[in-house]
């Protein structure tokens, strides 16, 4: 039986869609520019025009009254749309007083997107404000639609065990879109509050109101862009630190979690094993640290609490805001925040990395594995909470982790190759492949920033960024010959 022909129109006509509202968001920061008197206006309006009538020539030359997408056109729409947002979001910065090429405009906007942080624009305190808000929007836009990714179409595409967190009946071409039309406005209503809720508590605690819609949307999204070249630590509160930390830890949570809760499950809907562990392992860690660092002559006991609660809950949610340097803790502070960059938070959530729930499968398997060679006629079953792990997700994970690793140490020999120290190198692509944002070393580490590199290593960056963000498969699967087989 003969397989019905691939078309990309429902991959093209939804493209045009998330190009259109694109489009009408970069007004946003273009009114901005426009009310404060920056002549940067008119590049957001250009950029703004050009997007707009783009993404609606899309619409209408593709459109079709039922739309479906079946699993090839789904991984084809993943990685088109990613990667043609972060192209057209790059415009506004080539456009703006700042002149960034093009190199670094895109690698700006896949950072933005896909909610690493890391930044090549020095002079954030100077900059044009409407520069500064569309940064925080490309975070807070590409936060909202990482959830969506996580909880529709990556379970559907069974990619890195992702199958776990399947929607029920999400798995027919039709139910995938109802199922995600059902859940988008929920969504975004939580994300807007959580948004809403930073955005006040930072303004209360003495930021602008500018700058706390800022970085509220940059906390939410787990993001990193600040306001500052020094990040957080410009404003130098710990009141201000905990707000964020708070926050931070609600954006590493899966959202749905929220939803739940506000329809009656209460605190028991966090009651989740990959909730468990996230913020177990955080407080652990925070623990660990903190003690290290007072054992080490470490100043006062709420100062350290606060700087190393931060450090490790905007690292291990892949948040990437600094309030301090701490690179400059000793050797253990570093290793630390090397081995937390691979962490990651929950899925389901804006967070970058691995995702901590793999860890927790990955420690099951090799639980199971050790009983049965203990004891070889025994029947043992690993659960993921309530759930069987199956062989299918068991391998998904397990090759998940293969690919991470893989991609973090095809990056790091790349961009040793371009001339970058081998400190530079593991960490950039550590830190691009996990989206967490700031690296290792003086120069691209809390108290640095990417502008320095080389072109080519920004483009392996924002490669690594798009490949961690998409789970690896959306995009690899595309490389496969058989994939474009009618």
């Amino acid at each position: 039986m003969n397989q019905p022909a691939f078309t990309l129109k429902p991959v093209l006509f939804v493209l045009g869609e998330l190009l259109a509202i694109l489009g009408v968001f970069m007004f946003v920061p273009g009114f901005v520019d426009a009310w404060s008197g920056d002549a940067d206006w008119m590049g957001f309006f250009i950029a703004s025009g050009f997007t707009t009538l783009t993404g609606l020539l899309l619409v209408f030359t593709n459109f079709e009254r039922h739309l479906t997408l079946n699993r090839r056109q789904a991984f084809l729409l993943t990685a088109l749309s990613w990667v043609g947002i972060s192209a057209f979001s790059a415009m506004p910065f080539t456009f703006s007083r700042l002149s960034l090429s093009y190199t670094d405009a895109l690698f700006e906007a896949v950072s933005g997107l896909t909610t690493t942080g890391s930044t090549v624009i020095t002079g954030l305190d100077v900059a044009p404000p409407g520069i500064l808000l569309w940064r925080s929007l490309l975070h807070w836009l590409g936060g909202i639609g990482i959830v969506v990714m996580a909880i529709s179409l990556l379970p559907f595409l069974r990619v890195g065990g992702m199958q776990l967190f399947k929607m029920e009946s999400s798995d027919t071409n039709d139910k995938v879109v109802a199922r995600v039309s059902q859940f988008t406005l929920s969504l975004v209503l939580i994300y807007v509050a959580l948004t809403a809720s930073c955005a006040v508590a930072l303004q209360l605690a003495g930021m602008t109101f500018f700058e706390a819609v800022n970085h509220a949307m940059a906390t939410i999204s787990t993001g990193g862009f600040s306001t500052s070249d020094a990040s957080v630590g410009h404003f130098n509160s710990l009141t201000i630190n905990w707000i964020i930390t708070i926050f931070m830890i609600a954006g590493g949570l899966p959202i749905t979690l929220f939803i739940r809760a506000l329809r009656g499950g209460g605190l028991s809907a966090f009651n989740e094993t990959q909730v468990r562990g996230f913020l177990v392992f955080a407080l652990f860690a925070t623990v660990l640290l903190t003690a290290e660092q007072l054992y080490r002559g470490a100043g006062d006991v709420f100062t350290t609490l606060t700087h190393v609660a931060f450090m490790v809950v905007t690292i291990i949610t892949t948040t990437g805001f600094a309030s301090t340097d701490y690179t400059l803790w000793g050797n253990f502070a570093v290793a630390c925040a090397f081995a937390l960059t691979f962490v990651g938070a929950c899925t389901g959530s804006t967070a970058g990395g691995i995702k901590i729930f793999r860890f927790q499968i990955a420690w099951r398997l090799y639980r199971s594995h050790i009983h049965r060679l203990i004891s070889p006629n025994a029947v043992e079953v690993a659960r993921f909470g309530e759930r069987r792990i199956t062989e299918d997700v068991s391998a998904s994970v397990m090759l998940f982790f293969f690919v991470y690793i893989g991609t973090v140490g095809a990056i790091t020999l790349f961009l040793a190759s371009v001339g970058l120290d081998w400190v530079t190198a593991v960490s950039g692509a550590a830190t691009a492949v996990g989206n967490v944002g700031p690296g290792l070393g003086h120069i691209i580490g809390p108290a640095g920033n990417f502008q320095s590199l080389p072109d080519a290593a920004k483009w392996a960056l924002s490669i690594g960024m798009l490949l961690g963000r998409l789970e690896f498969f959306s995009i690899l699967v595309l490389l496969s010959a058989r994939f474009w087989k009618a």
